[in-house]
């Protein structure tokens, strides 16, 4: 979920709070909170806090919120791990430290800590493209021992390890990739964390919900519409935070300005985006509520 702010540049909870009850009311399963598209390098630690115990407020029980606490300081992840708990998280997703490439074995080290000291559940985050330190499989394989890290957010783009990992451990396995949802859910991954989806919840959910209903065709035809606004929102050549703030604020939903070093979309990819979601959604207004709510497969994050 992307992190509102007011025109000012501050922490809008109470939108945050209303986009948070239209994710939900929109057919998402779960919300991450504080992560990129959250713009989680430019928010305090007390903010991160705050946004947590405002959706967890608004959210209700029974609602998988969670939090994004990685950092590039194993002792900062940990007290930002205890923090996300203390306010309300139900897991904590951790991202490979960055910068400082440290070692697989450090790697390793660095998640057990987390795991050992914050008493959640544990999502991986997989993201060598930003981190610039993968999470290789075999290192997967000996995290996916620790009875506390649970899952994965998968944005390798190694879908043979994936599958290998599949096979071979218990993990639930999240696409992080938009591209990727459909085709990591029919090998046995779990759903997908989404950034197109603070957009269009209801189109995303639909890939998974024709998929588990054996329409398998269907669910790759909602796939493939999705295609242009994944590509317009993630391959733009702007951060997500920036296209998907641009379009939200388009469509008059709470999203505010990002923060520097970001700048926002320019009109003219505004314009773009907001033809695209209308195309997307013409016949699948994104304000109409779903039926019910599958377990934790799709989650705007």
């Amino acid at each position: 979920m992307i992190t509102p702010f007011t025109d000012s540049g501050g922490l809008d909870l109470d939108g945050a709070q209303r986009l948070a009850a239209r994710l939900l009311a929109g057919g998402c399963d779960g919300l991450v909170l504080n992560g990129t598209t959250g713009e989680s390098p430019t928010t305090t630690d007390a903010e991160k806090t705050a946004l947590v115990r405002a959706v967890r407020e608004a959210a209700g029980e029974g609602v998988p919120v969670i939090a994004a606490v990685g950092s590039a300081d194993t002792r900062h992840t940990v007290e930002l791990a205890l923090a996300a708990g203390r306010a309300g998280a139900d897991a904590v997703l951790v991202v490979t430290p960055y910068y400082s490439t440290p070692p697989q074995e450090a790697v390793a080290a660095h998640f057990r800590t987390v795991a050992d000291s914050c008493g959640l559940p544990v999502v991986l985050y997989d993201i060598p493209g930003r981190t610039g330190t993968r999470i290789e499989p075999d290192t997967m394989l000996r995290l996916a021992e620790h009875p506390r890290i649970v899952a994965v957010k998968d944005c390798s783009y190694d879908f043979l390890a994936a599958q290998k990992l599949l096979a071979r451990t218990e993990l639930a396995f999240y696409a992080g990739c938009d591209e990727h949802n459909l085709a990591l859910y029919a090998v046995g991954g779990t759903g997908y964390v989404s950034t197109v989806a603070n957009v269009a919840p209801r189109h995303m959910r639909a890939v998974l919900d024709a998929f588990d209903a054996g329409d398998t065709a269907g669910a790759a035809r909602l796939q493939q519409e999705a295609t242009e606004l994944v590509e317009s929102v993630m391959s733009s050549g702007l951060p997500g935070t920036v296209t998907v703030k641009g379009l939200l604020n388009a469509l008059g939903l709470p999203a505010g300005p990002v923060r520097p070093p970001l700048l926002p979309a320019a009109p003219e990819t505004v314009a773009h985006l907001l033809a695209a979601h209308e195309r997307l959604t013409a016949d699948t207004p994104e304000a109409a509520e779903p039926a019910g709510r599958a377990p934790c497969r799709t989650v705007a994050g």
